[in-house]
């Protein structure tokens, strides 16, 4: 029977991408050394680290005007890093309300400074993007804030605000590398890596470089961007693993044909399972505005809560793992990542189709 990770996070990695990882993992290369056993600033693994940038600023276009740094303490820790460096002695910062992840980004942002929330989507509990023409933005803020996908809502942003010269800043974590995105509209962007990217634990940041430099007096060195940008990456020792693993999901990535290529396939994964869900005739829906429905995670509900635990229960069955809802939301969610297949997809769907048939 084929496994299907559906999990939001930590989750799916290729498969390609594992079994490479398995051969190399007890000597990578000849070299007589497992990548988590190399010194950091060894010949073989800075190979590894500047062919991952480089690798990287290829699938997205980086400009050379930005430094990509590979840091510890996945997204939480932007939270704090993003008003520390990008205050740069101003009182506020713009922050847009859509959910969850939004809500504790503005949470760390307080200790920093003010916080505006320009847009919220919480009068409709958080299943829609506010429209650029509602935003109530500050004139003095550092910069702004937004969560370009919402992971446990399953909102995302199927445009990018501009901001003119205020720098815009963005929470990829969820769909970084999943859809085309230029680069040169943000002053920062990052991620944490256990979607889209590779294990858990790793963040990458890609930083406009006027932006550095200028974090408050009082930063804690291991939170300047700048140390970090000027020790590419290692300052201290950094998550060689991780980042190991990352570049070998960006080689990946090109072999698939780039992240155009990617964000197709994505496109053809979520109209089939949203067609699946709005073709049920009521067994299933998804409590998102249509236009900004995410093509990464995919939350619905059954028609009867009470079907929900033998749902779960035959989907576990025939192998579609992880679909329960967020705790704080219920019901149910399939993430459906860059690694998961197309075949994946079908499968939950043919599942979801025979329930409702059961069950309708």
């Amino acid at each position: 029977m084929t496994i299907y990770n559906f999990s939001a996070g930590p989750a799916v990695l290729p498969h390609e991408v594992l079994q490479q990882a398995r051969e190399e993992m007890l000597d990578w290369r000849g070299s007589g050394m497992s990548v988590m056993e190399m010194s950091h600033r060894g010949k073989e693994y800075m190979s590894i680290q500047a062919r991952a940038e480089a690798d990287l600023r290829e699938l997205m276009a980086i400009p050379k005007n930005y430094k990509v740094l590979f840091l510890q303490g996945g997204g939480h820790l932007q939270f704090s890093m993003v008003p520390l460096n990008l205050l740069r002695g101003k009182a506020s910062a713009d922050y847009v309300n859509t959910g969850e992840w939004s809500k504790k980004a503005m949470g760390e942002a307080r200790k920093f400074g003010k916080v505006n929330e320009a847009a919220s989507s919480a009068d409709r509990n958080f299943t829609y993007a506010p429209g650029f023409d509602t935003w109530k933005r500050d004139p003095n803020a550092a910069y702004l804030h937004y969560t370009t996908n919402e992971t446990i809502g399953g909102v995302e942003f199927g445009w990018v605000p501009d901001t003119g010269n205020v720098p815009l800043v963005a929470d990829m974590s969820s769909n970084i590398l999943s859809r085309t995105y230029d680069v040169s509209r943000f002053g920062l962007i990052y991620a944490g890596a256990q979607k889209n990217i590779g294990p858990a634990g790793l963040a990458v940041i890609i930083v406009r470089e006027d932006l550095l430099g200028q974090a408050a007096p009082n930063t804690p060195t291991m939170l300047d961007y700048k140390v970090h940008a000027d020790a590419d990456s290692m300052y201290n020792t950094p998550p060689t693993y991780g980042i190991y693993m990352a570049g070998l999901v960006f080689q990946w990535l090109k072999k698939q044909g780039g992240v155009a290529e990617m964000e197709r396939a994505n496109i053809a994964k979520a109209r089939l399972l949203y067609g699946a869900i709005d073709a049920s005739n009521g067994f299933y829906n998804c409590p998102v505005n249509q236009a900004d429905r995410s093509r990464m995670n995919v939350p619905f509900t059954l028609k009867d809560a009470a079907l929900d635990g033998g749902f779960l229960k035959q989907a576990d069955a025939r192998g579609l793992l992880q679909l329960k809802g967020h705790r704080s939301v219920g019901g149910m969610r399939a993430s459906i990542y860059n690694a998961m297949p197309l075949a994946g997809v079908q499968a939950l769907v043919a599942f979801m189709n025979e329930f409702a048939k059961q069950h309708g």
